[in-house]
């Protein structure tokens, strides 16, 4: 593993797309903790990260960072308080990490500016209400299950019906293992076929690499007419 320091964003190799889009490629270095990121002095567009990050925190203020590849990673834990390191974020891409409650997607409201979330393969896209939720905890997406989203959780019943399958992961160590039955210490069923199943698709990289085509063609054609509803399933998209 590398820790992630000044010296090593200042080696590897950075980008400037078709569109003049500035790109700092971390990937293949096994960074384990997002890290110093002052020291890019906020001049990139796009961030690359893979392999081994577990956590989805420790940004500095980078208003100029539109784009974040974190797929192929770990990610259990998403920080909180994103918005204050990265207010301008437009597009996320989590395809293919280990989030596994829908409470842990909780963080990803505060992302305003957010118009893209790819949340291919993940254990928490097995849990029941999934793409609800994240229409109705990301409130700035256009979607056509949005009205559904919003009548499942208006008023107290619906808050309630939130809250209580709002659960997160209880740890976000390093390196840390499945939430585990109460009764017998050993990982739940369902959380178990989840994982077999996130770890049986491991090889998104080359869909990842696709969306981010198609991103940047967004970027260059602009919005579409109909609002963003028709898309790839599990990547939620701003019409607005």
């Amino acid at each position: 593993m590398v820790k992630l320091m000044a010296e090593l964003m200042e080696q590897v190799a950075q980008y400037t797309s078709v569109v003049q889009d500035c790109e700092l490629d971390l990937r293949g270095y096994k960074i384990p903790v997002i890290e110093n990121l002052g020291a890019t002095l906020d001049q990139f567009d796009a961030i690359d990260f893979s392999d081994e990050v577990r956590k989805l925190d420790g940004f500095p203020l980078l208003r100029r960072l539109r784009t974040l590849l974190v797929n192929n990673n770990r990610i259990c834990h998403v920080g909180e308080g994103l918005d204050q390191g990265l207010p301008c974020l437009t597009e996320l891409i989590l395809t293919n990490n280990s989030l596994v409650k829908l409470g842990d997607l909780d963080p990803l409201a505060s992302l305003k500016s957010l118009i893209y979330l790819s949340m291919l393969r993940h254990p928490v896209k097995n849990k029941k209400h999934y793409r609800l939720y994240v229409i109705y905890k990301v409130p700035q997406v256009r979607l056509k299950e949005r009205q559904e989203a919003d009548q499942m959780f208006k008023g107290k019943q619906g808050a309630q019906l939130a809250k209580d399958i709002a659960r997160r992961s209880k740890t976000f160590s390093p390196g840390a293992g499945l939430p585990t039955d109460k009764k017998n210490g050993e990982p739940s069923p369902g959380d178990v076929a989840a994982t077999k199943n996130t770890i049986a698709n491991t090889s998104a990289l080359a869909e990842v690499e696709k969306l981010k085509g198609l991103l940047q063609s967004e970027r260059r054609s602009g919005p579409s007419d109909d609002g963003g509803e028709e898309m790839e399933e599990d990547t939620v998209t701003n019409g607005s």
